[in-house]
C-alpha cells in the first residue's frame, strides 16, 4: 500500500531520543531514513541496558525501526563529504548537536543549503540557537526541572517529581515532526526549504498548557497537587475498599449529577457548596475527603463497573503488564512484534498514527550498527568497492 511520505528522504544525524523519535515517526509514515552513527560506538542508547534483546538494548529499539544505519566519522573530511553528498539528495536533515558544532565541520545549515537549497534542516537543542543558555547541553531531566513541570508533579508535602519517561525529548520530537511536515508542505507550494529550530526548554514550557495559563492569568504560582486537577473536582485517584486505587474524572456538572445518584449522594446534588464545578474547586478539600470515605465502601472492580455503566469517566491504574494485555491496546495494534535476522523476535510499541489511505507500515526492524553503510555508499552514492575499502582503512566509516 502507498505511504504518505514514501517519496521523502531523511538524513538523520541525531542521537539519543528526541530526534530519533521524530525520524521514527517519519519512517513509519514511509520516509526513507538514513541514520548516521559513530563508527564502532553508535548511538549512546545502544549501550543503555539492560534489558537487552540479543545484543540490542531495549532503549535503542524503542525509537529506531524503519531506518538504515550507516557509520561515518563526521570529524574527517571524507566523512563530511559523504554527508554533503547524502544531503544533496535528501529532503530533510535532522541533527541535535550543540549550536555551531556542525557548522565547524562544514555541515551547518548555510553550508548544506548551498548544495541543496530546498532542504528542510531541523535542529533540536536544549535551549535553541540564541539566548543566554544557547551553548549549554540539553538533558530531559534538567529541562523538566528548569521548565517548571517538576514543580507541579508530586504530593503537596513531598519533593518535586519528574515524569516517568523522557517526556521533554518525546514532545520535542513531536513538535519537530509537525514543523517538518509544515515545511515540506510549504516547499511544495514555493520550492523553498527552510531551517527549523526546536528547543527542549521551549517544548516543555509550551506543554504547560492550562497550568501556564492559570499562572499567567491569575499571577498565582501553582504547586504540587498529587493526582488532583487544578481546574476540575473531583478529578483524581481514590482508594477503594480492597486498597486498589482507581482514577475518577468527573469533568462537568452533568457527570457530577450522575455520580451523586450512583453513589447515593443525592443530598449533594443541589448543595450550593458542590453543585457547580467552580464551587467544587473552591471546596475541594472537604469534598475530596468525604468522597474518599465513600470509595472505601466498595472494591475497585465494583466501582469501575458501576461508574462505567453510568458513563462516568474512570479507569484502573494499570501497571505495564496490564497495559500490554489490555484488549483495547491489543485491538489498536499498539503491541508490535518484529524479527531481526540476527537478534530474533522482540516486541515494540506500535505507532498511534492510524491513516485510512496511507497506513503506517513496519518495513524493517531497528538496524544493527552500520548495517547499511556499504549499501548506502555503493547503491545510493555510487562508491566503488575500492573507495569503500579505503574509507574503512582510514576509519572514516
Amino acid at each position: 500500500m502507498p505511504q504518505a511520505l514514501e517519496d521523502i528522504k531523511v538524513l538523520d544525524l541525531s542521537r539519543v531520543l528526541a530526534m530519533p523519535y521524530c525520524s521514527m515517526m517519519l519512517g513509519d509514515l514511509g520516509a526513507e531514513i538514513i541514520r548516521v552513527e559513530r563508527p564502532g560506538v553508535g548511538d549512546e542508547t545502544r549501550h543503555w541496558g539492560p534489558p537487552w534483546a540479543g545484543d540490542q538494548s531495549a532503549y535503542y529499539l524503542c525509537t529506531n525501526r524503519n531506518k538504515k544505519s550507516i557509520t561515518i566519522d563526521l570529524k574527517k573530511k571524507d566523512g563530511q563529504e559523504i554527508i554533503r553528498r547524502l544531503a544533496r539528495r535528501s529532503d530533510v536533515l535532522l541533527e541535535n548537536f550543540l549550536p555551531g558544532s556542525l557548522a565547524e565541520m562544514g555541515l551547518g545549515y548555510e553550508q548544506i543549503k548551498a548544495v541543496n537549497p530546498g532542504i528542510i534542516y531541523a535542529s533540536v537543542t536544549g535551549y535553541g540557537q540564541e539566548g543566554p543558555y544557547r551553548d549549554l547541553p540539553g538533558f530531559d531531566f534538567i529541562i523538566q526541572a528548569q521548565g517548571g513541570v517538576m514543580s507541579i508533579i508530586g504530593d503537596p508535602d513531598g519533593p518535586p517529581m519528574k515524569v516517568g519517561v523522557a517526556i521533554v525529548d518525546i514532545t520535542a520530537g513531536l513538535f519537530a515532526s509537525s514543523a517538518i511536515l509544515a515545511a515540506l508542505h510549504y516547499r511544495v507550494k514555493t520550492g523553498i526549504g527552510q531551517y527549523i529550530d526546536i528547543a527542549l526548554l521551549d517544548s516543555q514550557v509550551a506543554w504547560l498548557a492550562n497550568q501556564a495559563s492559570n499562572y499567567l492569568i491569575s499571577g498565582r504560582v501553582p504547586g504540587r497537587m498529587g493526582n488532583a486537577h487544578p481546574n476540575i473536582v473531583p478529578y483524581e485517584t481514590f482508594k477503594a475498599r480492597d486498597g486498589i486505587y482507581i482514577a475518577l474524572g468527573v469533568g462537568n456538572d452533568n457527570q457530577w449529577q450522575k455520580f451523586c445518584k450512583l453513589a447515593k449522594l443525592e443530598h449533594l446534588m443541589n448543595d450550593p457548596r458542590y453543585a457547580t464545578n467552580p464551587k467544587r474547586v473552591e471546596n475541594r478539600k472537604e469534598l475530596v475527603s468525604f468522597l474518599q470515605e465513600i470509595f472505601l465502601q466498595r472494591t475497585a472492580a465494583e466501582w469501575l463497573q458501576l461508574l462505567t455503566e453510568a458513563e462516568i469517566p474512570c479507569g484502573p491504574i494499570n501497571t505495564l503488564d496490564r497495559v500490554f494485555a489490555d484488549p483495547q491496546v491489543l485491538a489498536r495494534g499498539m503491541l508490535l512484534e518484529m524479527e531481526h535476522p540476527v537478534t530474533g523476535k522482540y516486541k515494540l510499541v506500535g505507532s498511534p498514527m492510524k491513516l485510512s489511505e496511507t497506513p503506517v507500515q513496519y518495513r524493517f526492524p531497528p538496524p544493527r550498527l552500520g548495517e547499511h553503510t556499504e549499501e548506502v555508499l555503493r547503491v545510493i552514492l555510487g562508491y566503488e568497492q575500492a573507495q569503500i575499502s579505503r574509507l574503512k582503512e582510514q576509519k572514516v566509516i
